[in-house]
């Protein structure tokens, strides 16, 4: 999206037309994700976790309680989980599970995501001219954080097996 913003900058997109685009791709993006936690429902994933959970440090504990939070939270964290790279499209698996209203989803979703999608596109217009310099700072930063995360996941992963040795 920042991209598709600076392609707007110099006239070769229309801001509106992006927004268009990128808000109907993420809104539909996100609704195989919504059907998955529909279809697999709170059992079936509260099985799976206990059985395989452990490589996305999961188990049904975590799951009961996620699925407690989402019960009091779910519109507000649909709503705003859009907002937050990583969780946007995760979001949609709870509120599947939970069986949340497919209207009230759509419409939350539909909030949060043209939020986003318009910072993104703005920033990207905002930035036109050093667009490229940016980039040049923000490339080294996101390797950088990946691998933090994959360092931590591979840990987590060693200590509980560790865990469940003892």
């Amino acid at each position: 999206m920042p991209f598709a913003g600076f392609l707007t900058s110099n006239g070769q997109l229309s801001f509106i037309g992006i927004l268009i685009a990128g808000v109907l791709g993420s809104v539909v993006g996100t609704l195989p994700f919504y059907y998955l936690g529909f279809k697999i429902g709170k059992d079936r994933l509260l099985t799976w976790a206990d059985e395989h959970g452990h490589w996305l440090m999961i188990n049904s504990s975590d799951i009961n309680q996620a699925s407690d939070w989402f019960s009091r939270h779910g519109k507000t964290a649909v709503l705003l989980c859009r907002l937050v790279p990583g969780i946007r499209t995760l979001i949609s698996i709870p509120a599947g599970v939970q069986k949340m209203n497919l209207i009230t989803y759509l419409f939350l979703t539909f909030i949060g995501t043209t939020v986003w999608v318009g910072i993104l596109a703005y920033l990207g217009q905002y930035f036109k001219q050093n667009y490229s310099e940016v980039s040049r700072y923000l490339d080294p930063i996101s390797y950088v954080v990946i691998g933090a995360m994959l360092i931590w996941y591979i840990v987590h992963i060693v200590r509980r097996k560790r865990q469940n040795k003892s």
